[in-house]
């Protein structure tokens, strides 16, 4: 079977925020793609298929997520068996994987060329502390080390149908991800719809800053991977300038960078 090689175009480069001091954005010549999605939205199953599809068509690739970090992984997954931090705690812990991950892999990768393909982003974090209630301006002046994608999918899917995706999955549902520790019910599963309810919520609000892409996930695999391939290409391809966040005084970039 042959596959087309699209050889990537290049677009300039620019952080959310703040950035990295030193960071030569000229010279990341990768691309960043994410897919996002609460558990069971499919994203694992998503990105292992791209990853063949861009591989097979002659692209190096990368991939990263949540809690990958070499650096506090194990430790972060400690204190969440405990459940003995506070939320902002949690949030710098979650913070210190992402800038781990960021420096060590997904800055020296896109340097190098590759297709980096993160398995969530900045985005799942804010939605799941702005859920907890933190402060939106302190969380993107903290993740304003991150570099804007070539392109974000969210893969939609409502929490009556997560709850019964994890349920045949794992036979259970996850602590966390049912919102158990800010008690919004006694009961796992009555928690798990009403967490995952606020969690679209803050999706649909930070999409409206990010400008990312809201994709189905109750389409079937086949269809959502056509979707997603069809969408890349067209990054590759640099017909799509990727998301658009809003400019506005509550989302400041680094103007420098951004001209460079």
């Amino acid at each position: 079977m042959s596959h087309r090689v699209l050889v990537p175009k290049r677009r300039p480069r620019r952080f959310y925020g703040h950035g990295i001091p030193g960071v030569e954005l000229q010279k990341l010549s990768g691309k960043l793609i994410v897919v996002e999605g609460a558990d069971g939205s499919g994203r694992s199953t998503q990105i292992a298929r791209l990853v063949d599809w861009l591989e097979a068509s002659g692209h190096a690739t990368v991939q990263v997520g949540l809690k990958r970090s070499t650096l506090v992984s194990e430790e972060l997954e400690k204190a969440q068996e405990g459940n003995i931090l506070s939320h902002r705690t949690l949030s710098l812990f979650y913070a210190t994987d992402f800038a781990d991950q960021l420096e060590n892999i997904i800055l020296p990768a896109l340097r190098a060329g590759f297709m980096v393909l993160a398995d969530r982003y900045i985005y799942t974090l804010m939605a799941r502390d702005l859920v907890r209630g933190m402060d939106e301006n302190w969380l993107k002046n903290l993740y304003g080390i991150a570099p804007v994608p070539d392109a974000v999918f969210y893969l939609n899917v409502s929490p009556q149908e997560l709850v019964q995706r994890n349920l045949a999955k794992n036979a259970a549902l996850d602590y966390w991800e049912s919102g158990m520790d800010i008690g919004l019910a006694g009961d796992m599963f009555d928690s798990f719809l009403i967490y995952q309810g606020k969690m679209l919520e803050q999706f649909k609000h930070l999409q409206t800053i990010y400008g990312f892409t809201m994709l189905d996930g109750n389409k079937s695999v086949d269809e959502i991977n056509a979707e997603l391939r069809s969408q890349i290409e067209q990054v590759l391809l640099g017909n799509n300038g990727g998301p658009s966040p809003r400019r506005n005084d509550s989302m400041e970039y680094d103007n420098k960078a951004a001209d460079q």
